[in-house]
């Protein structure tokens, strides 16, 4: 558990960088340079990345149940994924409404994501990624739209093309995650026998 903690931390707090602590990353962009700035913030994140996703294997071949979610909780995850896949193919696809309308789909997208797999996921391993996650997305959204009030520049405007765009192309993802086997591959769980 605590290498998955560490790595959620690291993984987690370099990115929380630019949101929640901008003037100091530009001080220290400013100090040290722009390139080396960007050399540590891919090495702690592929680092926080891989112990966390080592810390989170570990952590599941002695699961410690904290509660058992009802059955109906795994359709709800399903649902739930479907939105963030769209929302995170929304912060990727030029001019589509989704993007011009939240202004941030990629947080939202692993807000989304860390509820569901709350919802569907009662050991204390899934409480500590997912819900660390879900911590990060409140707080790294909140501080953006903070921002945003501040800011003078109003978001453009999205048009159908792209909005359709991104929901076929998020809907795809969906689908292969769900019934194309790629949750499996990479998790090691199907979600139809154990959301998550």
């Amino acid at each position: 558990m605590l290498q998955l903690l560490i790595g959620l931390t690291l993984f987690l707090g370099i990115h929380a960088l630019q949101s929640l602590a901008p003037r100091w990353r530009q001080n220290w962009i400013q100090r040290r340079g722009a390139l080396v700035y960007k050399g540590v913030y891919a090495t702690v994140s592929l680092l926080g990345l891989y112990l966390l996703v080592q810390g989170y294997a570990l952590a599941r071949l002695e699961p410690m149940v904290l509660w058992t979610p009802p059955r109906g909780m795994q359709h709800a995850t399903i649902l739930l994924m479907w939105v963030a896949m769209v929302l995170l193919v929304a912060a990727y696809v030029p001019g589509n409404q989704i993007k011009a309308k939240l202004r941030h789909p990629m947080t939202l997208a692993v807000k989304v994501w860390a509820l569901g797999h709350l919802l569907s996921n009662g050991n204390l391993a899934d409480m500590v990624l997912f819900g660390g996650f879900l911590v990060w997305s409140v707080l790294v959204f909140r501080a953006a739209r903070q921002r945003d009030r501040m800011s003078l520049h109003s978001a453009p405007e999205g048009k159908l093309l792209g909005t359709l765009l991104a929901v076929v192309l998020g809907t795809g993802i969906w689908a292969a995650f769900l019934m194309g086997g790629l949750h499996l591959w990479l998790v090691g769980v199907m979600p139809f026998t154990r959301a998550g």
